[in-house]
């Protein structure tokens, strides 16, 4: 056999089989669902704020006008 069909045969180093995949895959998991958590959380919080707009001095106003 000539050395460029046995390329295939040696075993890739610093790769153990089935160890660190899955863990990255959790991992990754629990990133993605801390990060819709605070999206959802985020939303929740600006659907409950009840902003005031203030004149120039400082009085609430009762109409917006847009110009």
């Amino acid at each position: 056999m000539s050395a460029s069909s046995e390329w295939n045969t040696f075993p890739l180093k610093g790769r153990r089989e089935g160890s660190s995949a899955p863990a990255l895959l959790y991992f990754l998991a629990l990133v993605f669902a801390i990060f819709i958590g605070i999206l959802i959380f985020c939303f929740i919080i600006s659907k409950r704020a009840n902003p005031v707009f203030l004149d120039s001095q400082g009085h609430p106003v009762t109409h917006v006008s847009h110009h």
